[in-house]
């Protein structure tokens, strides 16, 4: 026997375990395995969830030897609290799941302790190319190891009172499409308040806010990326980019003013009372936009809703944060991993998958999803405001850069601190300008409110 066969018949007996290995895994049917999982779905998603399980575990499940077991729901904070602790080994703390949501920067933690299954291994490349990039991206950590695998996203969009926004474009001429910029936002929001003020012509400097950002850190972090910048360098802010200025007059400017809204709840709460009429938000927040506005006085109207893209900076790319959670699978046996690998193609599979997030505001992880599939699944929908928001969503989609913010100890502390001393700050260049507009024109009025808060701000 020469040396070539006998290489050839060493190199069939090491794949000879391999071969049986895989096929021992694949018909496990009349030998079930069962996968926990913990997820933090509540609400109308926690149905739709029980449902598809119920429906993953009667077909696939049944044909492929795997029973999926819910040990545990809860609400993101909670879910992130019992991870740590099971993954600690704390007293008390619960056996970790076979898969379980978790947002990247608990999926890092469980990472870096080595409790999490690569997914790379239960995908090949073609079977990943089929995902939104971004979204995988997003789960790649500790280099290209994917540990969280995209179920459903989210982004930001702009949410408009169309009943009201429609009442005051006929009487000044302003255009639905001059929100598509912050710039335009901001130009309209000071037509808003001077068009609210003349209707009450006995109380002077009574206008009403029109716009919200739902979260300063986003509104910035986002500028910084659409104007060609970082907002975060070296784990921390970066102060010394000519853009923050341009963050700076469209958020301080116009919130003193009393154009902006500065507060520390959801947009959603002051649309509720139409104390604003316009807001960026996530699109996992729609279901929480109020039908009908109730006024200081208590009556009320009908609200139509309507969605837009993300608003971009004049001159900037069109770029919109990217959020949401995934599912990350629990380094055990292979057979539970390739398991799970299954149910997680069967879970994100572009019918299923639109199926799960079409009756809520997160976005479909696949690109077949947002194409023929969602176009023909919007035609089913009966909620008008989900069906404004997939059409955008597709729209985003095509023409938009998904963000992913960084990840790193001291993020989310970050980001507290800086929307807290952003907030204070304009909060006090409010009331300072309050204090003297009854007394001095407008803008003599904000310059005082306003000098040095740009330096004390980023001093602080």
């Amino acid at each position: 026997m020469n040396k070539k066969s006998l290489a050839c018949i060493i190199l069939i007996i090491m794949f000879i375990p391999v071969i049986t290995g895989c096929d021992a895994i694949k018909a496990n049917s009349k030998n079930p395995q069962t996968l926990t999982l913990w997820h933090n779905y509540g609400g109308q998603l926690k149905d739709t969830m029980d449902d598809m399980v119920d429906e993953f575990n009667e077909t696939v499940a049944a044909d492929k030897g795997i029973i999926i077991n819910v040990t545990s729901i809860s609400g993101s904070a909670t879910l992130h609290e019992k991870l740590l602790m099971a993954a600690n080994g704390d007293p008390g703390a619960p056996i970790l799941p076979d898969i379980t949501t978790a947002y990247p920067k608990t999926a890092l933690i469980l990472a870096e302790k080595g409790l999490l299954a690569d997914l790379n291994e239960q995908f090949s490349s073609q079977e990943l190319s089929a995902y939104i990039p971004e979204f995988l991206q997003e789960g790649r950590l500790l280099g290209e190891h994917l540990y969280v695998f995209p179920t459903a996203k989210s982004t930001e969009v702009l949410f408009v009172n169309r009943t009201i926004f429609d009442r005051f474009a006929s009487d000044t001429g302003v255009r639905i499409e001059d929100l598509l910029t912050f710039e335009g936002i901001i130009r309209t929001a000071e037509l808003y308040y001077d068009w609210t003020d003349k209707q009450t012509p006995h109380t002077a400097n009574d206008g009403k806010m029109f716009f919200m950002p739902d979260s300063v850190f986003n509104y910035s972090m986002v500028a910084y990326k659409q104007l060609g910048d970082e907002f975060i360098k070296n784990d921390s802010i970066n102060f010394t980019s000519p853009k923050f200025s341009k963050v700076w007059e469209c958020y301080h400017k116009p919130a003193v003013l009393g154009q902006v809204a500065v507060f520390d709840g959801y947009a959603t709460d002051l649309a509720k009372t139409g104390d604003i009429i316009c807001s960026t938000g996530s699109t996992a927040g729609v279901s929480f936009f109020s039908p009908t506005v109730t006024y200081a006085d208590n009556t009320s109207e009908p609200a139509e809703l309507d969605i837009l893209p993300y608003p971009v900076f004049a001159g900037g790319k069109k770029v919109a944060v990217q959020r949401g959670a995934g599912m990350c699978v629990i380094k055990s046996t292979k057979e539970k991993e390739y398991l799970a690998g299954i149910f997680l193609k069967w879970f994100t599979s572009p019918e299923n998958n639109l199926r799960f997030v079409s009756s809520t505001g997160y976005l479909p992880v696949t690109e077949e999803a947002f194409g023929e599939i969602m176009s023909q699944e919007i035609k089913n929908i009966s909620d008008d405001n989900i069906k404004k928001l997939l059409q955008t969503s597709r729209i985003m989609q095509k023409e938009y850069q998904f963000y992913i913010p960084p990840l790193f100890d001291g993020m989310d502390e970050l980001q507290i601190e800086y929307e807290k001393h952003l907030k204070d700050t304009v909060a006090e260049s409010r009331n300072t300008y309050i204090d003297l507009v009854n007394d001095s024109d407008s803008a003599a009025a904000y310059e005082a409110a306003s000098n040095g808060k740009y330096q004390d701000f980023i001093n602080k």
